[in-house]
């Protein structure tokens, strides 16, 4: 009996995202909620839609920058925080020095701002949500019960989660964009991913 031959497997890849449009940065240039957050997104997907495909195997990582913005759209400070991929790195510090000046930033003030870019085949960095935009942020963790072993024990209580002004939320819920099927699907991605929930498991 001959033996079947086994053709190879081929590498994933994940080809460049598509340039943000005209739209997306007129956009981008005007949402001021949530610290720029249109602005930060649409910065990283034109960085990474100038860095090529992304091909399976010691290239592929991730970068995670330190990034300021002047308010006339010029970069100020960029600097790496940690990366997984020397060639990551490369690319992505390559498509910033050459791309052009973006637009002003939305609130007419400098954006300081951490963000990741992943190059890689089997991430990628799906549109936000901008539904819960106008809600507060919920407070940061503090362990109640943490003691430095000096001072006196205290219990620290939770902060309350702070309810916003119903006009205000009003009108803040009218500037919102409807946000798509890309980005609810982006969320449920990264919930699954979060949670170990593959496509394995769909149906246990």
């Amino acid at each position: 009996m001959v033996a079947e031959s086994v053709m190879p497997r081929q590498p994933a890849s994940m080809a460049a995202p598509s340039t943000p449009t005209a739209e997306e940065w007129a956009f981008a240039s005007t949402y001021k909620l949530k610290n720029s957050k249109g602005y930060r997104h649409t910065w990283g997907q034109q960085v990474r839609s100038m860095m090529d495909t992304a091909v399976e195997g010691p290239d592929q990582g991730m970068v995670r920058f330190r990034i300021e913005i002047a308010p006339d759209g010029s970069l100020t400070r960029l600097e790496t925080l940690w990366s997984t991929s020397a060639v990551a790195e490369r690319l992505a510090r390559q498509a910033i020095g050459s791309m052009p000046q973006w637009p002003p930033t939305p609130t007419g003030k400098p954006l300081v701002f951490e963000k990741t870019i992943s190059f890689s085949p089997f991430a990628s960095d799906g549109p936000p949500l901008y539904k819960d935009d106008c809600l507060p942020d919920p407070p940061a963790f503090n362990n109640p019960f943490a003691w430095d072993g000096k001072s006196a024990r205290m219990q620290v209580q939770a902060r309350p989660v702070e309810k916003p002004d119903p006009q205000t939320l009003e009108d803040c819920l009218k500037q919102l964009p409807k946000d798509s099927i890309e980005a609810e699907s982006a969320r449920d991605q990264r919930l699954m991913d979060q949670w170990g929930w593959g496509s394995s498991k769909t149906g246990r």
